[in-house]
Parts: C-alpha cells; structure tokens; sequence
C-alpha cells in the first residue's frame, strides 16, 4: 500500500519536564510544535491536532497551532482532529482552514466532528439539548462552502445566507475535509451522504470490530452515488526503544487521565490487567517499534484503510519520551509498516 497515510494525532497533553515538573501550558504548546517539524523531518506524512477546553490538555485552537507549524514544515499534512463543528461557526471554521492551507502550501485538512467531550457547549453557549440538529445542519452548510462559491442556506442554528462569498479562496479551489466518526452506523451514512471521508475513533476493543462500520461506508456511498474515499482511522500509542519500556512510560500517565474521565462517565478504574489486555489484543499499539509496526500493519490489512494516525500522547508523559515516540515512529515503525505491507 505505497499511498498508505501514516500519520500521529495529539490533543497537547500538557506533559513532564525529566525531573517530573509539569509543563506550563504555553510550553505544551511549544513542545507541540517542536513534535511535528521533527515528525516532517522525519517524513511523518500527517499530524492532526485534537481540539479540547480541559485542563489535561493544551491545544483548544488546532488551526492556530497548525499555522505555526505550517511556517516551520515543509511536506507534513496539517489536520485537526478534530474540529468541534456543532460549537463552532462553519464559515469561521472554513475560513480559518483556508488560511492555514495558505500558509502551508496546500497542506492544511480540517476533520470535523461533534467531540467526544461536551465542554465546548455551555462554554461558547450552545445547548446540549440541540446536540444532533447543531451538527447535522452545520455540516450541511460546510459542505456547500466546500465549492467555495457564493452559498445560500438556512437552517435552525444559525441566521441564514444569502448569495454569500466567504473568502479567502484556497489555491487548489478545495479545502481537504473529513468527518470524524466514533462508531454511529447513522454518522457514517451521513458521512457517505455529503460525499466526504470518514475517520474512525478507534479507542478500545478490537479494531476488526468497526470492519462493519467501513463496509457500510462503502455500501451507503454507493447507494447514494457519492465517491467512497479510502478510510482513516486514529488509534491510541506509544513508540519507545522495548515493550517494557513503552509501557511503563505511557500506563501511570493514561491510567491518571482515563480515570478522571472515566469518573465522569461512570466508568471504574482503570485496572493494569485491562491495560495490558487492551495493549495485546485491542486498539491500543504501545511497545518497540517492530511490535508497534506489525499491529498497525495487521490493522491496516485486517480493516482495508487508507490512513492510520498513532495518537502518541497520553497524559503528563515526559516531554523527552514524547520526541522519542515521534523519532522512533518516523524512522522505523512507518518504514517497517510499509515494508511489512508491501511483502
């Protein structure tokens, strides 16, 4: 598969100086940036950037951040991932994607999605209550300014257009765009509806259980005479030089962060064996880079998909471990996983 994307995915955990210091906010940021021009030099073909209003996380404008990187990479493909369409404004949204392509050269891909956090709502004023009708009729209006002429539109959610231009333009006449999917069979047809590329949250379980998820992509797109666009899909890791040493790097952190989380959702505590379990045999690919490489390479072949982001943060990590990951993923899980693809 030589057109295979392979890519990583952070939300800026804030994460550990080496004496176990936590990071200021602003350094997190920094610490970002630093990842992904080492990830272009590297030949990284993506970094997506999760937008989140918590306090575990430092990035709550992905296309701000993506800008920055843009004037220091070269080759990279700049995404969000994602973008909380429902919270925001979608002529906003284009608009500052367009401006991000600008600065990139083209590079810039916008992965839109209702979140899987809900802090956006009450925080920019929306009521959760319109949880479904913000999405769904947000994305409508996105998907016209795709074509990137004068729109007309009106809906519920917000005042109506008439014959609006919306600029700046993008030098190739389409801004990249995706829908991001945690496992809804109706997201997906919607997806396939509005003729766009769907990416998959695959965050736990495992990964062969969403093959349903990807063939009834296909399916609905054919149905609906839309293209079907190779499948994405992002999943949980951590790339350092043993098993055992990934391991111990990325479990006190994450255990620390899926707890809190899990406490809002009335999830019990992380215990270490379900760790580990998940580790072996579901979605999550933490270890040395041949044990990394051969369960992204089996996953890749197992669900048929185009692109594969490794979402290497997780908690307050240390920063050092962090660059390590990105060098480690760079120079030889994704070599190995083409390789192991190829033969």
């Amino acid at each position: 598969m030589s057109d295979l994307i392979l890519g990583l995915d952070t939300f800026g955990d804030v994460p550990v100086d080496d004496a176990g210091a936590t990071l200021s906010y602003a350094a997190a940021i920094r610490q970002v940036v630093d990842e992904a021009v080492l990830a272009d030099s590297l030949g990284v073909d993506a970094i997506a950037l999760g937008e989140h209003h918590r306090p575990e996380y430092s990035i709550s404008t992905p296309e701000t951040v993506l800008a920055a990187i843009a004037a220091r990479t070269e080759r990279i493909r700049l995404a969000s991932g994602v973008t909380v369409l429902s919270s925001d404004d979608p002529v906003r949204v284009f608009q500052r994607f367009a401006t991000v392509d600008a600065l990139s050269r083209g590079r810039a891909e916008v992965i839109l999605g209702r979140g899987s956090f809900t802090e956006s709502f009450p925080l920019f004023g929306y009521d959760l209550a319109d949880y479904d009708v913000l999405f769904e009729e947000k994305l409508e209006l996105f998907v016209k300014l795709l074509d990137e002429r004068p729109v007309s539109w009106s809906g519920t959610v917000r005042a109506p257009l008439h014959e609006a231009d919306v600029f700046p333009k993008t030098e190739s006449g389409r801004l990249a765009a995706w829908v991001g999917v945690g496992g809804s069979p109706q997201s997906v047809v919607r997806t396939a509806r509005h003729g766009l590329p769907l990416m998959l949250a695959i965050i736990g379980g495992a990964p062969e259980r969403f093959k349903p998820y990807i063939d009834l992509y296909r399916r609905a797109a054919d149905q609906l005479g839309t293209l079907a666009h190779p499948v994405g899909m992002h999943s949980p890791g951590f790339v350092a030089d043993t098993d055992e040493q990934a391991k111990e790097l990325f479990y006190a952190p994450y255990k620390v962060i899926r707890d809190r989380i899990g406490a809002l959702r009335g999830w019990p505590p992380l215990r270490r064996a379900e760790f580990e379990a998940e580790a072996a045999q579901g979605s999550m690919y933490i270890g040395g880079p041949e044990t990394v490489a051969r369960k992204i390479a089996h996953t890749v072949q197992a669900l048929g998909v185009g692109r594969f982001d490794l979402i290497y943060t997780a908690g307050a990590q240390p920063a050092s471990a962090r660059l390590r990951s990105v060098e480690l993923f760079g120079t030889k899980v994704a070599p190995m996983v083409r390789d192991l693809l190829a033969g």
